[in-house]
């Protein structure tokens, strides 16, 4: 009895134990990761149910905001959830932002946002050259403000899933195991939530996906390595999500609701080059552009070397 008194206590996520094998600290971690991410989003979606009573509506009778107010308040819940997130790391982990990855290296956050752009593009021109996107021109009527607000959103909804996944998995788990493992743990992390955004996909389309999504993973753990920092990979995924969603108006992972766009391009049928309903995200081109992007960050960290805490 003592002893599963003493796992339970080395296992949970409300503590900051580290004195424990390796196997229990892995699966410790783990448990933390989903802990956060569904604690974080409950206490969330708490303060978006407030709003709406607050505002007059009554959530329980199916009463919201319209869709557009929804998404805005959607994207900047994220913003909350990030505060919820480095609450819970100071109270029960007792650490600094800087060991979360936040180090005052913002201004790399920079070079994620260019080099996010440069990925999204690319990919996007490439599929466009093979007919499955069409591109026809710049809608009349755009919805400058809300495009701008958006962009906020994004800011924060990329942020929370590096906060999650390149914050608080890879940091925990690179100071206690090998860096190859835990960037193979962490991104096992941030591809699980995914999935339900696959359902009814073919066979293709999800193998696709998922190859992307890893590939994507490895692209945001490396520069998180690279920069000592999780500010580039915040920039990388917020910019990604943006520019497809309210810049082209494509799906963004699985989400095919329609919303306010500059350019007007829309898929053609559903193949393994457009991603289907998923979007570019599940397309053999993205898997092709993203794998040629890993092997020249990954030249680049092999020559400085990489160990436990990073590049060297």
């Amino acid at each position: 009895m003592n002893k599963i008194k003493q796992l339970i206590k080395n296992i949970s996520p409300l503590n900051s134990r580290t004195e424990m094998p390796v196997i229990l600290y892995v699966i410790k971690v783990i448990i933390i990761f989903w802990f956060v991410k569904f604690g974080s989003e409950g206490i969330g979606e708490g303060f978006v149910i407030a709003l709406l009573f607050a505002g007059g509506k009554n959530p329980l009778q199916g009463e919201m905001f319209d869709p557009d107010t929804m998404s805005l308040i959607m994207y900047y819940g994220y913003g909350i959830i990030i505060g919820i997130i480095i609450l819970y790391w100071k109270l029960f982990q007792k650490k600094t932002l800087s060991q979360l990855g936040f180090t005052k290296k913002a201004r790399t956050y920079i070079v994620g946002v260019l080099v996010g752009t440069a990925l999204v593009v690319v990919c996007v021109v490439s599929v466009v050259f093979t007919g499955a996107i069409t591109y026809n021109g710049v809608f009349s009527n755009i919805d400058y403000i809300y495009i701008l607000l958006m962009l906020g959103g994004f800011f924060c909804q990329g942020a929370m899933e590096e906060v999650l996944c390149r914050g608080i998995a890879l940091q925990l788990l690179k100071d206690k195991i090998p860096v190859p493992f835990a960037v193979a743990i962490s991104t096992a992390l941030f591809v699980a939530p995914h999935l339900n955004n696959m359902s009814g996909a073919s066979a293709g389309i999800l193998a696709f996906a998922i190859i992307d999504l890893i590939l994507i993973s490895l692209i945001f753990s490396f520069l998180t390595l690279y920069f000592k920092s999780i500010w580039a990979a915040c920039g990388l995924h917020s910019i990604w999500n943006f520019i497809l969603y309210n810049v082209l108006g494509l799906n963004l992972s699985g989400n095919d609701e329609k919303t306010a766009a500059i350019f007007d391009m829309r898929s053609v049928g559903s193949n393994i080059l457009n991603g289907g309903l998923y979007g570019i995200e599940a397309s053999v081109i993205t898997a092709v552009v993203l794998a040629v992007a890993f092997v020249l960050i990954f030249i680049i960290l092999n020559r400085k070397g990489v160990d436990k805490d990073g590049i060297q």
